[in-house]
C-alpha cells in the first residue's frame, strides 16, 4: 500500500512536471504529507490526490497557452530574421549587379579608346538595350540612381553612337572626306588664345637667387615642369615668368620665348589637348606642315611689343605671303579667344603705313586672305580681365572652398598674382570695349532680359558694404570700373595701356578713318573698321548656354591689406552670371552681328559674315564635354566646329548656314550704335 502510494504520488509528480516552479514545490510538499507515518484515512488520501490532479490539469492548460505564445514569439522572430536575410540578399544582389555593370562600362569605354574592331566586337557581345529590358523586371528593387544610369547609358548609346565616334582621332575629317570628298585647298594658319601657348626659357644667366641654366629650353608655362617649378621654387619661377614692369619686355638676365610649331599649342600639358583635334582632322583631309601652321606668340606681351621684340607680325605676314605664292590659294586665318583679337589687329597692322607697321598697302587683305574664322573670340573683351587687373581674382578663385582658398592664398596670394598679371601687357587687351553702349548703364543692360536681377548687369562692380570714409560710395558701370582699375594701377601700367589700347567707340566715320592710322585702336573693332576686302569671308562661331561671369560684388580693404579692393567673399552672391561659353559672355560677340548687317562704316567692303551659335551640351561621361561641348576651350574639340573649319579650309564654306539660337541679333539692333 505504501508502494502504491509512492507510485501514485510519483505519477502525479510526473504529470505536474510541466507546471511552474511553485506548483512543483506544492506537489513535493503533498508527497511529504503522505508519509507512511501519516494517520489519515484512504478516503482523505484519495480526495487529496484528486485535488492535486485537478490542479495539475489546470497548470497543464496554462502551460499549453504559454507554449503557444512562446511559439508565436518564435515565429515572429523567425519572420524578422527571414526579412533581414532577404534584405541582405537584396543588397548583395545590387552590389553584385553594380560590380558587373562597372566592369562592363569600364570595358566599353576602354574599348572605345583602342582599335575600332575591338570596340565593335565588344558591342556585339553586350547590348545595353537587352540589359535594360532585363532590368525592367527589377525596377522596384533597384535604386533610382542605378536605373537612371542604365537609362542614360541606353539613350546615349542608341541615339548618339555616331556622334560619340566623332570624338575619336581623325573622325570628323574621315567622315567629311567620305561624304563630300573634301581635300586640302586653302593654306591654314591657326592663332592660339591667351595662356594656351607654351613658353620656354632661353636664358642661361639668371641672378644670385635664381639660376636660369637648369631651366634652359624647359617650358615654364604649359607643362608639368611648370607646375613642379611653381611648387618647389616659386620665387625663381616668378622671376622668369614676370616681365620688366617699366619696359614690358624681358627682365635683365631672364629670357622666355613662345614655343614654336604645332607642339606650341596642340596640348597645354600632357593629356590636356587644345588644338590637337583640329590638327588631326585637318591632317585627315591631306593637310601637312606645308599647308598649315600655328602662329604661336608670347601672349604676355602687349601687341605692338610682339612686333618690337619678336617681329611676330612681320614673320606672320611673310609666312602668309610665301604659302599664298606656293599654293596659289588665299589663306584661312583661324583665331581662338584672344587669338581672334590678334588676327583682327594683324589685318589692320598689315595694311598700315609706318615704322613697325606692315606697310602692305590697302589691298593686302583682299589679295591674301580668303577667310577669317573667329572661334569664341574676345573681340569686345572679357569682363574677367577687370577683376584680374584690380585684385588678381576671378570666378575660378572665388569658387574654391574655404580650405582651398586658404591654401591658395598662403601659397600664391592675390597680391602676388596681381603683381605678376600687371606686368603682362597682353592681358589689358581683353578689357571690355564699348563702355555703356555694349555693357549697359546703372538702369539697363541688354542682358537683363535673361535674368530677374535686383540690379541691372550694367552695375558691373557692386558695393554692398560702404563705410562713411570709403573711396567708392556707389556701384560702378563698366566705364567706371575701368577708370578705377586704371587709378589703382601703377604708373607704368597706366602708360602702357594708354599707349597700346583703347576701350571706347568711334562716334563718326571720320573718327574711324583717323583711328586707322594708330596701333592703339587696332584691338578695338568699335574704333576701326574691317579692312576693305569684299571677298574676305568671316565666320563667327561661339558657344552659348553656359553660365559666364558678368558682374562682381567688391569691398574696400582696410587695415594693413596690400590690396585696395577685393571681391567680397562674404556676400551671398559675389559673382553674377549671364549666358556665354563659361569664359566669354554672349554680349562680347555683338560686333559680329553688327558686321553681319552688311556694308557700313564698320564693314566698308561688305564682307560676308556667317554666325553660328553652338549650344553647350556636354557629355556627362566625358571630362572635356565630348563632341557637343561648346565650352570656351573645349569647343576646339567640338565635332560641329571641326566640321566648319574643314569646310572653310577645303573651299566649302558656302555650305555653312547662319544659325542664331540667342536674342543677341535683336539686342544689337536695339543698341544705339552711332553708325
Amino acid at each position: 500500500m505504501t508502494g502504491n502510494s509512492r507510485k501514485g504520488d510519483s505519477g502525479a509528480n510526473e504529470t505536474a512536471q510541466p507546471t511552474g516552479k511553485h506548483d512543483l514545490i506544492e506537489v513535493n510538499g503533498s508527497y511529504d504529507s503522505n508519509d507512511e507515518a501519516n494517520s489519515s484515512t484512504v478516503s482523505n488520501r484519495y480526495q487529496h490526490r484528486r485535488q492535486i490532479r485537478s490542479r495539475s490539469r489546470q497548470h497543464s492548460r496554462g502551460s499549453m497557452m504559454n507554449g503557444k505564445e512562446h511559439s508565436d514569439d518564435l515565429k515572429r522572430k523567425g519572420s524578422k530574421k527571414s526579412r533581414e536575410k532577404s534584405l541582405k540578399e537584396s543588397r548583395r544582389f545590387i552590389f553584385s549587379l553594380g560590380t558587373i555593370l562597372g566592369i562592363i562600362i569600364a570595358c566599353y569605354f576602354g574599348a572605345s579608346h583602342v582599335h575600332k574592331n575591338n570596340k565593335e566586337l565588344f558591342d556585339s557581345m553586350v547590348n545595353f538595350e537587352s540589359v535594360r529590358d532585363y532590368l525592367d523586371d527589377w525596377k522596384d528593387v533597384l535604386p533610382q540612381s542605378v536605373s537612371g544610369f542604365i537609362t542614360d547609358m541606353q539613350l546615349g548609346y542608341s541615339s548618339d553612337t555616331a556622334l560619340k565616334d566623332l570624338t575619336e582621332s581623325f573622325a570628323v575629317g574621315r567622315q567629311l572626306r567620305e561624304e563630300l570628298n573634301i581635300t586640302a585647298k586653302h593654306p591654314v594658319v591657326m592663332v592660339p588664345g591667351v595662356i594656351s601657348t607654351g613658353i620656354e626659357s632661353w636664358g642661361v644667366v639668371g641672378d644670385d637667387e635664381c639660376d636660369s641654366e637648369p631651366h634652359f629650353r624647359k617650358r615654364l608655362w604649359g607643362s608639368f615642369y611648370m607646375l613642379r617649378t611653381m611648387v618647389l621654387d616659386k620665387v625663381c619661377w616668378l622671376k622668369h615668368i614676370m616681365l620688366d614692369p617699366e619696359t614690358g619686355l624681358d627682365p635683365l638676365h631672364f629670357r622666355l620665348r613662345a614655343a614654336q610649331g604645332f607642339e606650341a599649342a596642340d596640348f597645354f600639358m600632357a593629356g590636356y589637348w587644345i588644338w590637337n583635334k583640329v590638327i588631326q582632322n585637318l591632317g585627315a583631309i591631306d593637310y601637312d606642315p606645308d599647308k598649315m601652321s600655328t602662329a604661336a606668340y608670347d601672349w604676355r606681351l602687349a601687341y605692338l611689343d610682339l612686333e618690337r621684340r619678336d617681329r611676330y607680325f612681320s614673320k606672320l605676314k611673310q609666312q602668309i605671303e610665301l604659302i599664298h605664292e606656293l599654293s596659289g590659294e588665299k589663306v584661312v586665318l583661324i583665331g581662338h579667344s584672344m587669338g581672334s583679337q590678334i588676327v583682327f589687329y594683324f589685318l589692320k597692322w598689315a595694311e598700315a603705313k609706318g615704322e613697325l607697321y606692315g606697310n602692305g598697302g590697302p589691298n593686302w587683305v583682299q589679295i591674301h586672305i580668303d577667310s577669317f574664322v573667329n572661334v569664341a573670340g574676345t573681340l569686345l573683351g572679357a569682363p574677367k580681365a577687370v577683376p584680374a587687373l584690380i585684385s588678381g581674382e576671378m570666378k575660378d578663385t572665388i569658387q574654391l572652398n574655404a580650405l582651398a582658398m586658404y591654401g591658395l592664398e598662403k601659397f600664391f596670394s592675390r597680391k602676388e598674382r596681381l603683381d605678376m598679371i600687371q606686368t603682362w601687357g597682353g592681358i589689358p587687351s581683353m578689357v571690355p570695349k564699348g563702355g555703356n553702349l555694349i555693357w549697359g548703364d546703372m538702369a539697363f543692360s541688354a542682358e537683363d532680359a535673361l535674368h530677374n536681377n535686383t540690379a541691372s548687369f550694367g552695375n558691373f562692380i557692386r558695393l554692398e558694404k560702404k563705410a562713411n570714409d570709403s573711396l567708392l560710395q556707389n556701384n560702378l558701370t563698366m566705364e567706371g570700373s575701368i577708370d578705377v582699375m586704371l587709378d589703382l594701377s601703377p604708373r607704368w601700367l597706366q602708360e602702357r595701356i594708354s599707349a597700346q589700347y583703347s576701350f571706347g567707340y568711334a562716334k563718326t566715320p571720320k573718327e574711324l578713318t583717323k583711328n586707322d592710322k594708330h596701333h592703339s585702336h587696332w584691338s578695338n573693332p568699335l574704333e576701326v573698321p574691317l579692312p576693305n576686302a569684299p571677298d574676305m569671308k568671316i565666320y563667327c562661331i561661339y558657344g552659348i548656354n553656359n553660365p559666364t561671369e558678368r558682374a562682381y560684388v567688391y569691398k574696400e580693404q582696410t587695415g594693413n591689406s596690400s590690396l585696395n579692393m577685393t571681391i567680397d567673399y562674404d556676400s551671398v552672391q559675389p559673382v553674377f552670371f549671364t549666358d556665354g561659353d563659361g569664359t566669354v559672355p554672349l554680349i562680347t560677340h555683338s560686333m559680329c552681328h553688327k558686321w553681319a548687317q552688311g556694308k557700313s562704316p564698320y564693314n566698308p567692303g561688305g564682307s560676308n559674315v556667317t554666325i553660328v551659335e553652338i549650344k553647350h551640351q556636354p557629355d556627362r561621361f566625358d571630362i572635356r564635354g565630348g563632341a557637343k561641348s561648346a565650352e570656351h576651350v573645349d569647343i576646339l574639340g567640338s565635332a560641329e566646329l571641326n566640321e566648319y573649319i574643314l569646310k572653310v579650309a577645303s573651299g566649302h564654306g558656302d555650305l555653312i548656314e547662319t544659325r542664331l539660337l540667342s536674342n543677341l541679333s535683336q539686342w544689337v539692333n536695339e543698341m544705339a550704335f552711332p553708325m
